[in-house]
């Protein structure tokens, strides 16, 4: 992963997505290239042609916070793509190579298990490599097929894209493999000098021709909440809204939990999956 190289696709992918349209300008006849041309994107943003050009070009050292917000107002950055723009940014400071981050936790806190324990919802523990670390028990049935896949170390990436199982596991998997992408991209800018992330990008690259597209679109989102729609082996077809919390006293350390609407189909086989989960002897 390189950081000008990474600025200037990311830059180039976004200003192709925004039409004249949508920013309030005119548009005649075809275009050459698709979406803005650069020099509309410096006028929105209020700044040269040439430096504009030098932007995109990855050369973003120096670039002051405000010059990078006008930027994210005219290509309609999101929250999760503003957010980018500025890794990206940081990143390709010359004294970023030096300032490395701590690296993603391998192991969970005693207190941390306790408390993943202690939860009635499905609970995982993961790290900024998408690891997944820990898991109560319910959690564990909930993604047996992941924590009893065959591509270790237990990856929720890994597992995603080089398990044939995850496709029967996930309803929408295309929908959930591109928002996974999207998410490692954001882990990525944030810490572009990590080798361990780095190498999971080059393994899914060489590994999967899917993940190697969808990286190369820079898509990005953040990975917070939502919903998961399941076709678990043991209790069939479920659907259920997930929240990510962060562990503030671990560095990239969050803890996923899933629910189900109250009384829904869902909520049954829940309980069904916790009756199981709870007596392993009779599976």
């Amino acid at each position: 992963m390189d950081p000008a190289s990474d600025i200037a696709e990311f830059l180039t992918s976004r200003r192709a997505r925004v039409t004249p349209d949508q920013v309030g300008l005119p548009s005649y006849g075809p275009r050459r290239v698709k979406g803005l041309r650069r020099e509309e994107v410096a006028s929105l943003a209020g700044v040269s042609v040439e430096y504009y050009k030098r932007l995109e070009r990855g050369h973003v050292a120096g670039a002051s916070d405000s010059v990078l917000e006008a930027l994210a107002r005219a290509l309609r950055l999101d929250d999760a793509e503003r957010a980018h723009l500025f890794d990206l940014a940081r990143a390709a400071n010359p004294v970023a190579a030096t300032q490395r981050r701590r690296a993603p936790a391998k192991k969970v806190r005693p207190a941390v298990l306790r408390l993943v324990e202690s939860m009635t919802a499905p609970a995982i523990v993961r790290n900024g490599h998408l690891d997944y670390l820990a898991a109560n028990p319910l959690g564990r049935a909930l993604y047996a097929p992941l924590f009893e896949s065959r591509e270790l170390p237990a990856n929720s990436a890994r597992f995603t894209f080089l398990d044939p199982a995850a496709q029967e596991l996930y309803v929408d998997w295309e929908r959930t493999a591109k928002d996974l992408v999207a998410h490692l991209r954001s882990l990525a800018g944030s810490n572009p000098y990590d080798k361990n992330l780095s190498d999971l990008v080059g393994e899914l690259s060489t590994r999967s021709d899917a993940f190697r597209t969808w990286w190369a679109a820079h898509n990005v989102r953040y990975h917070q909440s939502g919903t998961k729609r399941l076709n678990h082996p043991v209790v069939g077809e479920l659907e259920l809204s997930y929240e990510v919390l962060e562990v503030a006293a671990d560095d990239g350390l969050t803890i996923a939990t899933y629910s189900a609407e109250p009384g829904s189909r869902s909520a049954q086989a829940l309980d069904l999956l916790a009756s199981w989960a709870a007596t392993p002897v009779e599976r």
